[in-house]
C-alpha cells in the first residue's frame, strides 16, 4: 500500500507527547489551583521564619562595640605595632601589644561615643567616625550586623 506524501509528513511532525494524559502526572486543573496557594503559604511561612530568626539574632550596640574593639586591636597589633622601631619601644620601655591590650576599655568608650546605629529590626547598620585628635588621621567605618555576624563594608581614612 502506498501512503500519500502529506500523510507521512503530518505523522512525522506530530509530537509523541500529544496523546499523554497530563492529569495522571499533575492532577486535575482544580488540584493545580489548590496547590498554588499552598506554595505561596509555604513561601510566606518560610520568609516569616527567616524574618523572626533575623530579628532575634540582630546584634546589639554592645556586641558591635566588642567586635570593633577586637578588630581595632588586631589592626593596631599587626599593622601599627609591627611598623614601630625597636628604638621607640626601648625608649618608652613598653611592649606595643601589651599597650594595645591595656587600652581596650578606653577604645570601647571611644567607639561607643563615635558610633551611630541604625536598627532595621532584622539587621543593623553601624557607622563609626573615629577621630581622636588632629595629629592622628580619622577613619570612617560602616558595618552591617545580622544573624549574630558583622561585615565591615567600608573602612576609609578621612
Amino acid at each position: 500500500m502506498v501512503v500519500p506524501q502529506t500523510t507521512a509528513l503530518t505523522t512525522w511532525l506530530r509530537s509523541p507527547f500529544n496523546n499523554l494524559d497530563y492529569n495522571k502526572f499533575w492532577g486535575s486543573d482544580q488540584e493545580c489551583l489548590l496547590m498554588e496557594p499552598i506554595a505561596y503559604l509555604g513561601a510566606a511561612a518560610g520568609l516569616a521564619a527567616l524574618g523572626v530568626t533575623m530579628a532575634k539574632t540582630n546584634p546589639s550596640q554592645a556586641e558591635y562595640e566588642e567586635y570593633a574593639v577586637q578588630r581595632l586591636a588586631k589592626y593596631l597589633k599587626t599593622d601599627v605595632c609591627k611598623k614601630t622601631t625597636n628604638i621607640l619601644e626601648n625608649l618608652i620601655n613598653l611592649n606595643c601589644d601589651k599597650l594595645v591590650d591595656s587600652v581596650n576599655p578606653q577604645m570601647q568608650e571611644i567607639l561607643a561615643r563615635t558610633t551611630e546605629r541604625q536598627n532595621y529590626i532584622i539587621f543593623s547598620i553601624y557607622r563609626t567616625d573615629l577621630k581622636l585628635n588632629s595629629w592622628i588621621p580619622s577613619y570612617r567605618f560602616e558595618t552591617v550586623g545580622a544573624l549574630n555576624q558583622f561585615y565591615t563594608y567600608t573602612a576609609q581614612e578621612q
